[in-house]
């Protein structure tokens, strides 16, 4: 006949000091703490537990109870301060950059009114599913899992929402159910309104990223968003500048559509770090809108989000 010593001994070697069990007749109530796996690994270790206890001489029942504490996690924003400068660009391949450099990442598309996180990670028409009211990140085939608004509204249908609302929705996207993950690279919405201010009040991101076209007006409105993360106490990692430079395709030279080198210059009068510059390139048009994040394959466009990746990468470790 099992009693709770042998009970506890012989579930040490899948358990790992996660559960403690009791015996009471032949019922054993097991309690385990998940915190930090992932929902599939909760699932085959809670598995694994019944199959072992079960198998014991003398029980017939098994339950188990399943505790959690909240793990912390650091929060990166990725911000702008005017739309379509490609910070929804630069924020995916981040989290896939700092992913293939070891990191636990999850991505928040934090831009509520105009979500394209799906379309870049290729996972458009995939709805998140939830489990105690708590939604579950939806997978994707980079190692990053994503929640996006994108995913609970149907596709073109307009978010016409006021701020308490979008900022309601912010909080769920945030406080899902992320497992394992470390570290959420969050891609806001661009300007300085409700959202931006939602997150950094009630979710305190560790850093910002701040990304600009070279163009003056972008600028301008860079150094806005710049502002309000120095306001509000959160550093700013530094600053990216996207669309920088064309090469021609035919004969190679390369042209300066939006400028050159107004967003390292903004830096250096800021007296934040110039992160370097993610060039105008077709590939990355292309790749984005087939939902194949350059940052994911091993080419030159890659290499420059990697190198993005190593300096904020750095950044936290220091």
């Amino acid at each position: 006949m099992t009693d709770t010593e042998a009970l506890s001994a012989a579930l040490a070697p899948i358990a790992a000091g996660r559960a403690t069990a009791r015996l009471e007749g032949s019922r054993a109530s097991i309690v385990l703490d998940v915190t930090g796996l992932a929902e599939a690994t909760r699932e085959e270790l809670e598995a694994d537990i019944r199959r072992v206890a079960g198998a014991l001489p003398g029980i017939e029942e098994v339950r188990v109870l399943m505790t959690s504490e909240r793990r912390t996690r650091r929060l990166i924003a990725v911000a702008s301060g005017k739309g379509g400068v490609g910070k929804s660009t630069v924020a995916a391949n981040l989290a896939i950059a700092l992913q293939r450099r070891g990191r636990k990442v999850g991505l928040v598309d934090a831009d509520i009114y105009g979500p394209s996180q799906p379309r870049l990670l290729g996972v458009e028409g995939v709805k998140p599913q939830a489990r105690d009211k708590v939604l579950l990140p939806v997978k994707t085939r980079f190692g990053v899992p994503m929640l996006s608004m994108g995913g609970l509204v149907a596709e073109g249908q307009a978010i016409a929402w006021r701020g308490p609302m979008a900022g309601g929705a912010l909080g769920q996207l945030v406080d899902a159910d992320w497992g394992e993950t470390d570290l959420l690279v969050l891609d806001l919405p661009p300007g300085t309104g409700d959202v931006q201010l939602t997150m950094i009040q009630k979710h305190k991101p560790a850093g910002a990223v701040i990304v600009s076209t070279p163009q003056d007006l972008a600028l301008i409105d860079a150094t806005r968003a710049i502002d309000l993360f120095n306001k509000a106490g959160i550093p700013v990692i530094g600053l990216v500048e996207n669309m920088s430079g064309y090469a021609c395709p035919h004969c190679g030279e390369v042209s300066d559509p939006f400028g050159a080198g107004g967003a390292e210059a903004a830096a250096a009068k800021l007296g934040i770090p110039f992160l370097g510059r993610v060039p105008l390139e077709m590939a990355i048009r292309v790749a984005s809108d087939a939902g194949e994040p350059p940052a994911a394959g091993n080419g030159p466009e890659g290499e420059v989000f990697a190198g993005l990746a190593g300096q904020v990468d750095d950044w936290l470790r220091r």
